[in-house]
């Protein structure tokens, strides 16, 4: 048996409508609803538009303790890798 998921804000108190299922008249279906925390949104990915907005461009242009931002994130990306993970 094939399952189908569905899941939709409700609009109207105790309604729900779905639409556009693959299911044929006369055919017998068991309908289950699971109410559930709001989901997080998926991100939408990142474009240089987006990346430009962040602020995270410039980030520390004004940090007079890294003076080659370039050699930094170098440093962290290498401590990082190092690190043991659980």
């Amino acid at each position: 048996m094939n399952t189908i998921t569905v899941e939709q804000r409700i609009t109207v108190d105790g309604e729900i409508t779905v639409k556009g299922l693959p299911i044929k008249r006369g055919q017998y279906v068991e309908v289950i609803v699971v109410p559930h925390e709001e989901k997080t949104p998926e991100k939408e990915p990142l474009t240089v538009h987006r990346l430009k907005q962040s602020g995270l461009i410039g980030l520390w242009k004004d940090r007079e303790d890294i003076t080659n931002s370039a050699s930094y994130a170098r440093l962290l990306r290498e401590q990082a890798e190092l690190r043991q993970h659980p």
